[in-house]
């Protein structure tokens, strides 16, 4: 079993602490069985401070990184401004106990940690918006993006603040054992069950005023509808609205233009029954409305860098 480990630091934030737990704890097979083992601990195995007004009592040491998969280390406070310590001798000689290839994943300013450590050296990284240009001024050697939620870089990944260290954790349950694992924890967590790594951090969205519509009977609907195509003044038809008013709209609410969504839905509707169907690479590509096989690829290797074809065998492989 894919052993998670939870690194509390002095100062954890209890919020992001229990989102690894969360998620991958909520993971379970077919026959209900847990997919993943995740332990909390501490450097020294004693109780944590916390940011806010309470301790925390962990049950293991540092001694549990060594049988680490995946270790997650949580944001946690840490100084002010620019004289933070990051990686204090005790944390570094914990890391060091980490198995060869093992996974490491940040959230939110724990970035800090993983850059002080030298892991993100040479990498593609993200930290929460407001600390963006901060950090790139402490480590320059990282490839700072402030405009994703979360940077997958294979062995090393990073995510912004707070609900993206959730998608994070939902995306590693979907790249282990697929969509349809992942989509269920969503549901259990009360989620939404997907968002891309590259959707902005920070979005201004106003509140539509209670009379407004809004256009999310519209988002369901096209849910039921990938398999054929769907123009942007059918959407807006359906919303009962002028297509100015459904694209304003449609970006308040979910961040993005409706065709970006659309295509973002097909290519996740494409990935479930490339994972649970034996249906050729043609048809998984008109059940999900991209037409052709070709349109299929091209919108898969800009998604996720593979093919449909080596898609499924890594996910079947795995």
């Amino acid at each position: 079993m894919h052993r998670v480990v939870v690194l509390a630091l002095e100062g954890v934030y209890p919020f992001e602490l229990s989102i690894p737990v969360r998620i991958f704890g909520t993971a379970a097979g077919p026959g209900g069985e847990p997919l993943y083992e995740v332990s909390t601990c501490s450097v020294d195995g004693g109780p944590v401070t916390t940011s806010a007004d309470f301790t925390i009592t962990v049950a293991h040491g540092s001694e549990a990184l060594e049988g680490a998969d995946t270790l997650v280390v949580p944001p946690f406070t840490c100084g002010p401004g620019e004289d933070r310590e990051w990686l204090s001798d005790e944390l570094a000689q914990a890391l060091a106990l980490l198995p060869a290839g093992a996974r490491i994943v940040s959230i939110c300013t724990a970035s800090y940690v993983l850059a002080a450590a030298g892991l993100l050296d040479g990498r593609p990284a993200t930290t929460h918006w407001n600390e963006a240009d901060r950090f790139q001024r402490a480590f320059p050697q990282i490839q700072v993006d402030a405009n994703v939620l979360f940077v997958d870089d294979g062995r090393v990944l990073t995510a912004a603040g707070v609900a993206a260290g959730v998608d994070l954790c939902l995306h590693l349950v979907r790249r282990d054992h697929g969509s349809e694992v992942a989509n269920r924890v969503a549901r259990l967590c009360v989620v939404p069950p997907w968002r891309e790594g590259g959707q902005a951090q920070y979005i201004e969205r106003p509140v539509p005023r209670p009379s407004t519509a809004g256009t999310a009977p519209t988002r369901d609907w096209a849910l039921g509808q990938l398999h054929r195509p769907l123009a942007l003044a059918e959407l807006a038809e359906h919303a009962r609205m002028s297509v100015r008013t459904f694209c304003r709209r449609f970006r308040d609410e979910v961040g993005m233009p409706p065709g970006q969504w659309l295509a973002q839905q097909r290519v996740e509707h494409a990935r479930r029954l490339l994972e649970t169907t034996d249906l050729p690479v043609d048809q998984v590509a008109a059940h999900a409305g991209f037409g052709t096989a070709v349109s299929l690829r091209q919108h898969l290797s800009a998604t996720i860098g593979v093919s449909p074809t080596a898609y499924r065998q890594a996910f079947r492989a795995g």
